[in-house]
């Protein structure tokens, strides 16, 4: 099996933590997307032995950002959990704790600026990406 390094950051959101991928650095193609997930945090082992993954539903979450397409959202957000002992990625649900670390990673990583303007017109926005 050939591996390939792909960029995340550990972070705590909330009550929970995991890693924070950028969309850009995944596969693109969900099947593909979803095995390199698998791997990272070492499912379907039940132990996570081999990945970021805790062994537990609350420490296995995954966080994916990217910069939004749309005029008004600065960055997109899909959460991920993992199952554990299972080959499955669920993408239907959100994690608030997640989601509470997706500002400070845009800004840390550069996918969302954090320089909006400073009135009422401008507010930054994130956007939970439902799964097509």
């Amino acid at each position: 099996m050939t591996q390939i390094a792909i960029p995340c950051l550990m972070m705590r959101g909330g009550t929970s933590k995991g890693p924070y991928f950028n969309a850009k650095d995944l596969p693109s193609s969900v099947p593909a997307r979803d095995l390199a997930l698998l791997a990272a945090m070492g499912s379907p082992d039940d132990r996570q032995i081999d990945g970021l993954g805790g062994a537990d539903s609350l420490t296995s979450k995954v966080a994916i950002v990217a910069k939004s397409a749309r005029p008004d959202v600065d960055v997109d957000y899909t959460f991920a959990q993992v199952a554990i002992g299972a080959g499955a990625v669920d993408t239907g649900p959100s994690c608030g704790n997640m989601l509470a670390g997706v500002g400070p990673y845009a800004i840390e990583t550069g996918v969302g600026s954090g320089r909006g303007r400073r009135d009422d017109s401008h507010h930054p926005r994130c956007e939970h990406r439902q799964p097509d």
